[in-house]
């Protein structure tokens, strides 16, 4: 029978172990204890789940009090706002597609003299409705929000009729399916999971193993270990997707509308990213689980920020700008935007080129980081 003293001494002296072995740990005591504390207080004040001053666009043929009246009623609202104007319907197409704007707000010529005659002209709203949550209650107060302007310039009786129609135009997902959302995003976030951790265990794993030394003995470079641990990976995350995207063809019925070409460049580029930031954080920790821990720390921010599991245009500004600094966050607007609204390599080329320089400085970083190592 074991005695009670022997007994707790034994347990406090575990105790009192683990207690040391943690405060040496620095990396794994920070993140158990500071980085909750960060995550909660930058994704308690980044998200929103009901988005506010959507980015908006302006096509007008005519500009009189009428129009004035209807766009300074959008623009006085939390729902809309205006940060573009198209000279022309191409210029328009554009804005849209290629995820500069999430509504577009048409004008007719002949506008207020339809109006002022009787004629019941319609007044076009064309919302990026591949994310129905951020264009869904905007769209829902629109007409309020448009007969209260015209009433106070007397163009609305007192019932509230409206003389004109609103016709909303939801593109690229007219019926607000939530899969054609969901599952452009899961293929970037499974990914970033699985290339992350696949390589963020490559070099801590030589090391526990001690299999490192026989690479340092051999005539090799850096930058020839590192290409030799991602190519296989790379492979990997092709055959990852492939099977994702095939998936969601076949049972979520997502359609392809845009270039495969165009979307294996990206998806590949998107690969060596993630695979280059995984194996940075292996040449940062000691181990295999501090290996994890880095990437769970960085794969929270890009399913939060990122716009996958909520609107992008609904967080704040400074939010915005940390969501920039994400693979994952411009990889989910080229995929969105090559499957379900035939997006071009013009309407991509400006996270297509973020998204390269990202995948450069993780790889500088990571081959910098093994030299170090190697020292």
């Amino acid at each position: 029978m074991i005695g009670i003293p022997g007994f707790a001494r034994r347990v406090s002296a575990m105790v009192r172990k683990e207690f040391i072995q943690l405060r040496r740990d620095r990396v794994t005591f920070a993140t158990m204890i500071m980085i909750p504390l960060l995550q909660l207080v930058l994704f308690g004040y980044a998200i929103n789940t009901t988005p506010r001053h959507l980015p908006t666009a302006v096509f007008s043929h005519e500009n009189n009090e009428v129009t004035r009246a209807i766009l300074a009623a959008l623009r006085n609202t939390a729902f809309f706002e205006f940060t573009r104007e198209a000279r022309n319907e191409a210029e328009a197409e554009h804005m849209v597609r290629g995820g500069e704007v999430l509504f577009l707000v048409e004008i007719p010529a002949g506008f207020e003299r339809a109006l002022r005659r009787g004629e019941d002209p319609q007044l076009l709203v064309a919302a990026d409705a591949t994310d129905p949550v951020a264009a869904g209650n905007a769209l829902g107060a629109l007409a309020g929000i448009v007969g209260t302007a015209l009433k106070q310039i007397r163009f609305v009786d007192a019932a509230g009729a409206m003389p004109f129609e609103i016709v909303q135009h939801r593109r690229y997902n007219p019926a607000g399916t939530s899969q054609l959302n969901i599952v452009p995003g899961l293929l970037g976030t499974i990914l970033t999971m699985t290339m992350l951790i696949f390589t963020a265990l490559s070099v801590t794993r030589e090391v526990e193993r001690g299999t490192l030394e026989s690479l340092l003995s051999m005539p090799i470079h850096p930058v020839e270990i590192m290409l030799g641990k991602i190519i296989p990976y790379v492979l990997v995350g092709v055959l990852q997707a492939v099977l994702i995207l095939g998936a969601g063809v076949v049972l979520f019925g997502v359609p392809v509308e845009g270039s495969l070409l165009l979307l294996s460049i990206v998806t590949l580029l998107f690969i060596t990213a993630n695979l280059a930031v995984g194996y940075t954080f292996s040449t940062l920790a000691q181990n295999q689980l501090q290996a994890v821990q880095m990437s769970f720390m960085f794969f929270l921010p890009n399913i939060l920020l990122s716009g996958f599991m909520f609107p992008f245009a609904g967080m704040p500004v400074w939010a915005q700008w940390i969501s920039e600094c994400l693979p994952l966050t411009h990889y989910l607007r080229m995929v969105r935007g090559i499957l379900l609204k035939a997006s071009t390599f013009a309407d991509l080329q400006l996270d297509i080129a973020i998204l390269a320089l990202l995948m450069l400085i993780a790889m500088g970083i990571a081959v910098a980081r093994f030299r170090q190592t190697l020292d």
